[in-house]
């Protein structure tokens, strides 16, 4: 396994800081324990709840459910560890636990369903909108191009090979429309939108800004669905965010440009702005572009941080659909804080060397890590040699920099 021999390279074995109570999302009452109800029901409560004790040499942590273990891991250095052996449980658990509940998630431009499991775990699930080998039409502007499941399935796994570790576990996945959406949603609204296609598959389309309508409607065959479920992150009523609003934000205007796009000198304002101005904020920003670049996304417009770690903590890669639409053009504007500012991590820059090299080839690692997904294979070849191609632009790009 590529993969295997990636993760034990010392580059993927530098530690993280000490991690202190302060650093932790969350600071567990050990003694609470979770627990199966006796009825015979799949609900987890409690220990105030609880019919049974605890096996004997089992701690309280080891009674909760994989998603609550996952939330309960997260500091302010990294969303989950490198060698995480939570993270193929979690991943079945996306993909196999039973859905009892599914509703439409409010907000975004496009149809997205929060799905509800037994275990009180929740997942977002975004659906199929085109198979794996059309590309964005040439003519289409980045803010109305299709939201694709099997990218925000590639892109978690690219920001771990990566050593990112910055979006949520993403499985693939593929669901019933009939008896995993329309017939368990309270979703009145979602609800209305189910019809049976002049084909006789069950089709829907739901409410949102861009393509929620009869024309652009998601049909199973005859009633099944691919899609990606993204382990939710905790709810913010826990855990606050704050949403950032990127300073190389597109303009979102079919004809007028952004300022970073007029000014080659954009970077020295940024550097005197915060967050930019001190610590980590501009270098992990550099590492967002770097990733977007690779599965060619154009649409970060914003990026969020756990509000409970300040500006010395890393970035959410949220919301990654839009990438891997084309393999046959590179847009280099995407790598336009990188080029401005001249800046990237050591270690980010050594990683990407090395996934240039033969024995770990990104497009060879990232093939063998979208092997295992349910919906294997997630991408077509043509998008794996991009990503090739598209690490070399980088490292040249770096290259221009050490020369200036």
């Amino acid at each position: 396994s590529k993969l295997a021999a990636l993760f034990e390279h010392p580059l993927y074995n530098i530690p993280i800081p000490e991690v202190t109570e302060k650093d932790k999302l969350f600071v567990v009452n050990p003694m609470e324990k979770f627990s199966l109800r006796s009825t015979g029901s799949d609900e987890w409560v409690s220990s105030s709840k609880a019919e049974t004790l605890l096996l004997t040499g089992k701690t309280a942590y080891d009674t909760y459910p994989t998603w609550l273990k996952f939330h309960v891991g997260i500091n302010r250095y990294e969303l989950y560890p490198r060698q995480d052996p939570l993270l193929p449980k979690l991943l079945q658990d996306l993909a196999t636990q039973r859905i009892i509940s599914s509703v439409q998630k409010s907000g975004g431009t496009q149809l997205k369903l929060i799905m509800t499991f037994p275990n009180y775990g929740q997942a977002l699930f975004k659906p199929m909108k085109q198979t794996r080998d059309q590309e964005t039409p040439i003519d289409f502007f980045y803010f109305s191009d299709f939201e694709r499941h099997n990218a925000e399935i590639a892109a978690f796994h690219l920001d771990r090979i990566l050593d990112f570790r910055r979006i949520p576990p993403v499985s693939g996945r593929l669901v019933n429309i009939t008896k995993e959406i329309r017939d368990i949603t309270t979703d009145k609204k979602l609800a209305k939108t189910f019809f049976i296609s002049p084909a006789g598959n069950v089709c829907f389309y739901g409410e949102c800004s861009y393509y929620c309508s009869t024309e652009h409607a998601l049909c199973g065959k005859p009633d099944r669905l691919e899609g990606s479920m993204a382990a939710l992150l905790p709810d913010k009523t826990l855990a606050k965010r704050r949403s950032w609003r990127s300073p190389w934000r597109r303009s979102y205007h079919k004809s007028k440009k952004a300022e970073w796009e007029l000014n080659p000198n954009y970077c020295a304002r940024v550097r005197e702005t915060p967050p930019y101005d001190r610590g980590r904020r501009l270098l992990d920003l550099i590492d967002m572009t770097i990733l977007d670049f690779l599965m060619g996304n154009m649409d970060r417009h914003h990026y969020e941080t756990f509000e409970k770690f300040g500006n010395d903590t890393f970035l959410l890669h949220l919301d990654n659909g839009r990438g891997f639409g084309t393999h046959s053009r590179d847009e280099l504007s995407i790598l336009a804080p990188l080029q401005q500012c001249c800046s990237i991590k050591k270690s980010t820059y050594l990683r990407l060397q090395l996934l240039a090299t033969q024995p770990y080839r990104l497009s060879d690692l990232l093939r063998e890590a979208l092997a295992a997904d349910p919906l294997s294979p997630v991408l077509v070849e043509s998008h794996l040699r991009a990503l090739d191609r598209r690490l070399g632009k980088v490292l040249v790009e770096v290259g221009h920099c050490l020369a200036r």
